[in-house]
């Protein structure tokens, strides 16, 4: 049995990775052979960034500007 698991995040509590991983965890206890495949959603707020990463095996790179792109 494959499950796809596509939560979005629960504000101010989870994110939907946290999310994505209590529900394999719940899932696992009924189908421990059941085949999970973990999709965090975002919605364009608070997580998106995070997803997009995991998602597509990026990185997060943090640079120091002096200004505006003229």
């Amino acid at each position: 049995m494959k499950i796809v698991v596509a939560p979005d995040s629960f504000k101010g509590s989870l994110t939907a990775i946290e999310v994505s991983d209590a529900i394999e965890q719940g899932v696992r206890e009924i189908f421990p052979e059941a085949e999970i495949v973990k999709i965090p959603m975002a919605d364009g707020g608070d997580g998106t960034v995070q997803c997009l990463v995991n998602a597509t095996g990026g990185k997060i790179l943090e640079e120091k500007v002096i200004g505006a792109f003229p």
